[in-house]
């Protein structure tokens, strides 16, 4: 069966959806979109791949807890995986940028990371086999 969904856009909410997308421009490059007073859509400039991501502001927005500590704690419900070239410059530059290293790295090709807003996300570079 034949379906005309695509999945289009990630939406991440932040208590300022401004900000957020402001970070994740640096981060990737990306251009914005769109915009309104509590929304933002960015993107791969034009001719360019990759995946749109969205922000909205979200006033009682709690960041998420990775890994989770404890019963109740606002658990993650996604996360984004950025592949890079190489793993340490692209670290340092997302730090410098505004992201926070998590405590506890799972894997050697692997940096998790925290935006801002407190959203895990990871950097990943290939590794031979």
């Amino acid at each position: 069966m034949s379906s005309s969904a695509r999945l289009s856009t990630v939406v991440l909410d932040a208590h300022d959806a401004h900000e957020l997308a402001a970070f994740y421009q640096r981060l990737l490059g990306y251009v914005v979109r769109a915009e309104e007073p509590h929304w933002v859509l960015i993107g791969p400039p034009p001719g360019t791949g990759g995946t749109s991501l969205a922000f909205e502001t979200e006033p009682a927005y709690v960041p998420p807890v990775w890994p989770t500590r404890k019963p109740g704690d606002q658990q993650m419900m996604l996360h984004l995986d950025i592949e890079v070239d190489d793993l340490e410059a692209e670290t340092a530059r997302a730090v410098a940028e505004g992201a926070r290293p998590a405590d506890h790295q799972p894997q050697d090709d692997v940096r998790v990371l925290h935006d801002p807003a407190g959203h895990p996300f990871c950097l990943w570079t290939e590794t031979p086999s």
